[in-house]
Formats: structure tokens, C-alpha cells, sequence
């Protein structure tokens, strides 16, 4: 496991990370605004941040490991609200 500070510093950076995604939450949620929004472009990033986590469970990195499981989370909001946006729109 790394120095307790060089994880301090990991997970500063996937907390800014996190908080990074609330407007995007915000406009598919609240304000109902899904346009522009790439489901493709998403899907990579979630695979993406899979396998950073992936890395950080093999390098035993405590903060890679929060970061990514919540940023996960995050963008999995942020993709369920936009289907659900979409589905709604082609059955009106």
C-alpha cells in the first residue's frame, strides 16, 4: 500500500473528480435535459473507469479504488436518467 499521503492525495483528486459530474446530474435529473449527451462516449468511459478500478484492486490502491467505484456510480446515474429521458420522449 502506498504512503498514507500519496493516498491522502488520490482520493482529493477522485472526490473532485466525483463532484466534477453533479451539474451533469443535475440537467438529466432535475432540469430534464438529456441532449448532447453521448450514451456512446459514456459507455467507453464507464469501461474505462472499470478497469482503472480493476488496476487499483491490483495495486491495492485505496483511492483509486473509492474514486472509481463512485465516479461508476455517478455516470451510471447519469446514463439510467438519460435512457429513461429517451424512452420517454419516443413513447409520447
Amino acid at each position: 500500500m502506498a504512503e498514507m499521503w500519496i493516498e491522502a492525495i488520490g482520493l482529493v483528486a477522485g472526490a473532485l473528480g466525483i463532484v466534477a459530474w453533479i451539474p451533469q446530474i443535475r440537467d438529466v435529473w432535475i432540469h430534464e435535459q438529456h441532449e448532447g449527451i453521448s450514451l456512446t462516449t459514456f459507455s467507453v468511459v464507464t469501461v474505462a473507469l472499470a478497469l482503472w478500478l480493476l488496476y487499483g484492486v491490483l495495486v491495492e490502491s485505496l483511492a483509486m479504488i473509492v474514486a472509481n467505484v463512485f465516479t461508476l456510480v455517478v455516470i451510471l446515474a447519469v446514463l439510467i436518467g438519460v435512457r429513461r429521458l429517451r424512452k420517454r420522449e419516443a413513447e409520447a
